[in-house]
């Protein structure tokens, strides 16, 4: 859109929501046009003065009746076709949780599905912008659920995996996964943090199956996290691993990790 000001062809922004449970995307069919009856995603135009985080809050609630909490993902630009007219977009995309159950207001949306997002083709996605986030977040998000709550009770048998602090972890760092013959037998997830004095990176939830052990997948998985961890101009690695896990240390010692003189304290905020 042109500015009133400038006179620069701006593009109109956008606020759009990627919302996953158990696997699958919400996806909506449009009851307006452009690309009326195609499935598209939660979300809405900016309007004049609006935050992005604002407008898809605002547009949830209409669209959904629902609260949300939310993490961005990326921009994404594209294109939007209105009355024979072409003009540039730029979609704020965030990962969605909700608050409360879906009541669906079919004035804008007719009905809504949830598809597991590796069947979903983002070429039937409305807006072109929307089918870049839907190739993105397929590439980054997609994991079988029930191998990743099996690796991390193998860690701690106390902790409650929730679907969506894996996706957050995505979004915060980098996770390897290790898969063989369609399972996943490992994974590892490094995150990046800024010092006063260096840009460190901190390696957590480092894991290979009981039954996998022994066959090099934790060395494979360290060293892809070492590589994007120089390629993101990481200066310091930092890790933890119990005394118990011999066969860790080892490999972390191999691959030129040092032990740190030092202690490690934890406080859990009440």
């Amino acid at each position: 859109m042109e500015c009133e000001i400038c006179g620069f062809n701006n593009p109109k922004g956008t606020a759009t929501a990627i919302v996953i449970q158990d696997g699958k995307l919400l996806l909506l069919k449009r009851n307006e046009e452009p690309y009326k009856d195609q499935w598209d995603l939660p979300g809405g135009y900016m309007s004049k003065g609006e935050m992005p985080e604002e407008t898809l809050r605002k547009e949830l609630k209409e669209e959904l009746g629902v609260d949300c909490n939310l993490d961005f993902i990326n921009w994404f630009p594209g294109t939007a076709i209105w009355k024979d007219k072409k003009y540039t977009i730029l979609s704020h995309a965030y990962l969605a949780e909700f608050k409360g159950e879906i009541n669906l207001n079919k004035t804008e949306n007719s009905e809504l599905q949830w598809v597991p997002l590796q069947e979903v083709d983002p070429n039937t996605i409305a807006f072109d912008s929307n089918q870049a986030i839907v190739r993105f977040v397929k590439e980054k998000f997609s994991i079988d659920l029930r191998q990743l709550t099996k690796l991390i009770s193998q860690l701690d048998s106390s902790t409650e995996v929730r679907e969506i602090n894996y996706y957050r972890s995505v979004l915060n760092g980098y996770v390897s996964r290790k898969i063989v013959d369609g399972e996943l037998v490992g994974l590892g997830w490094i995150f990046p943090r800024r010092t006063l004095s260096r840009k460190q990176a901190v390696v957590e939830d480092m894991i290979v199956d009981d039954s996998e052990r022994g066959k090099g997948y934790g060395k494979e998985i360290l060293l892809d996290l070492m590589r994007w961890a120089k390629e993101n101009g990481v200066e310091m690695i930092e890790l933890t691993s119990g005394s118990h896990r011999i066969a860790a240390n080892e490999l972390y010692k191999k691959v030129g990790f040092q032990l740190h003189p030092t202690n490690h304290y934890l406080y859990k905020v009440q």
